[in-house]
């Protein structure tokens, strides 16, 4: 897979347009992130499967939290529909601090996410589904055609648990993370599950999804990726940030700048170490040498937010670096 993550922070129909331009570039997939307070991302990959012909699509990733798991696989399924059988299914715990802001708990996910993913597997196959665990549900089933091929279940990760959840269950992983330090780690947590994983359930990736900046000024590109890592940092649990060596207390304070609503002051305190670890920035050979340096651990690549300081070129320079990996997809 040579994956792309377009945001619909932006108006569905450039979406669209995005999506276009990725396929015209040599990207096979696209995945749109699922955040409450962005643009809906099924309404954004319709516009992108009406103006595309191959590229794959789907959520990067959706929650079952904010979304009740079988509505979430209703919505997939109606996607593959749409697309005529390019759905993609990507699907995580969702972010603590944004599902906080909705009074949703956030309890038991690796079990929440893995129950999702298992009866949406079910409702594809066309069969109705009782269930209690994490959630209920009583006698569902989806009312149109289930999808004529198996839709691949892709789970974003960044803890071991779920990493080695994922290469047990899942079609594939997409590890949020942007430096070979992280996924010569996750290598470990991904070879543990799949020493466990049933023979049935095939091949599995191992997918980077990482956040890149590209644009021929190299500045311009490094300077873009302050807000992606402003929220990266202030996230990363503290084993991650004492791999990179990052100062934990400051990566608090970005996260309490941002919970204040005080966006300025939190990306200006993201220093340039910090940008090392949680983003590939800089010109295109910079890119492709870090990109190099991820695949010698991951399977598959997914460019992700936020591209570049100019989304148009960003897709076209990224594209332009990608060409030599698609013999790994």
């Amino acid at each position: 897979m040579i994956g792309i993550e377009l945001t619909p922070e932006h108006p569905v129909d450039r979406i669209g347009e995005l999506g276009a331009a990725a396929e015209a570039n040599g990207f096979d997939t696209v995945f749109s992130s699922s955040h409450y307070n962005n643009r809906d991302p099924f309404i954004a990959l319709d516009r992108v499967a009406g103006r595309t012909d191959d590229v794959r699509l789907g959520p990067g990733v959706a929650n079952p939290y904010e979304t009740h798991p079988v509505t979430l696989a209703s919505r997939v399924a109606s996607l593959d529909e749409a697309s005529g059988g390019r759905a993609v299914f990507g699907i995580g715990a969702g972010d603590p601090s944004t599902l906080e802001n909705l009074g949703v708990e956030h309890d038991r996910p690796l079990r929440r996410v893995l129950e999702s993913f298992k009866v949406a597997e079910d409702l594809f196959a066309g069969q109705r589904v009782d269930h209690d665990g994490t959630f209920r549900a009583t006698d569902a089933g989806l009312n149109f055609e289930p999808p004529s091929e198996r839709i691949p279940i892709y789970v974003g990760a960044q803890g071991p648990h779920m990493i080695r959840m994922a290469a047990k269950h899942a079609d594939g992983v997409l590890l949020n993370g942007s430096h070979p330090k992280d996924f010569a780690w996750a290598a470990e947590q991904v070879e543990a599950g799949l020493q466990e994983r049933p023979e049935e359930r095939g091949a599995f990736d191992f997918a980077a999804y990482a956040s890149v900046s590209v644009a021929t000024d190299g500045e311009a590109a490094r300077e873009a990726a302050r807000p992606p890592v402003a929220f990266i940092a202030a996230g990363a649990a503290p084993p991650v940030l004492d791999r990179h060596g990052i100062d934990g207390e400051l990566a608090g304070t970005i996260g309490d700048h941002i919970s204040a609503g005080d966006f300025e002051a939190a990306f200006g305190a993201v220093t340039e170490e910090m940008i090392d670890a949680f983003c590939i920035a800089g010109e295109p050979a910079t890119i492709e040498s870090r990109i190099d340096a991820v695949l010698e651990y991951a399977d598959s690549f997914v460019v992700g937010s936020p591209l570049g300081p100019d989304l148009d070129a960003a897709v076209r320079l990224a594209g332009s670096v990608l060409p030599s990996r698609r013999d790994r997809a």
